[in-house]
């Protein structure tokens, strides 16, 4: 935090909870506890209070967010330098960091990248590589293929079990490539949109930039 205050970089940390923070947070968690019991809803408030750690420098700003549910209170703290409301930057800038978390997550679990177990350097680079074209050719089957159906939101593992883990039979000839599916096969439908759609040129144009 220090070398990036020196050189004006922003950045967003989580912090685990400890006696100091919950007692400056008291502010927000009793309030939210309170309405809560008394609305039987969801209450969430933010607040901002300075907090500063033995090995820090300085006090820095960190951002509570109180909320009580059905399943009781779920306190979260978070130090940043970026200023703004506390309810939108924890929702528009911290949340959205854990989706792009959760990216990475689909990767490695549904795209099998983590399986880097190789003692060689290159071949788990080679493997990596492979799992991210992977997941190229996954979202652009989700993004075009599957835009506006039941798994246009699905997760690649999802993605992988309905439309593409399941039994053909397959004819390869010198015009074509056909696909058999068994009659009893609940996707062929969704499996026949999918491929009209991508076999269409006009619809295969390049991921946004979301940078």
């Amino acid at each position: 935090m220090r070398w990036c205050d020196r050189r004006g970089i922003y950045y967003w940390l989580g912090l685990p909870r400890n006696t100091v923070l919950e007692r400056l947070a008291l502010p927000w968690t009793v309030p939210a506890q309170w309405h809560h019991q008394r609305q039987g809803d969801k209450v969430r408030l933010f607040g901002v209070v300075g907090y500063a750690a033995k090995t820090w420098d300085r006090a820095r700003r960190v951002i509570v967010k109180a909320e009580h549910d059905t399943h009781g209170a779920n306190l979260r703290f978070v130090v940043t330098n970026l200023p703004g409301d506390p309810h939108e930057l924890y929702d528009q800038v911290y949340c959205q960091r854990g989706e792009m978390e959760n990216r990475i997550k689909e990767q490695q679990l549904g795209l099998v990248a983590d399986r880097t177990s190789c003692h060689r350097m290159l071949a788990n680079q080679l493997r990596l590589m492979l799992s991210s074209a992977a997941y190229v050719l996954m979202e652009t089957l989700r993004r075009i293929g599957l835009a506006g159906t039941e798994l246009a939101q699905a997760q690649a593992s999802t993605i992988r079990v309905k439309l593409l883990k399941i039994a053909a039979r397959v004819k390869v000839s010198v015009r074509r490539i056909v696909s058999h599916l068994a009659s009893a096969c609940p996707y062929q439908k969704l499996f026949r949109h999918a491929a009209q759609r991508l076999s269409d040129p006009s619809r295969i144009v390049a991921c946004p930039d979301t940078s």
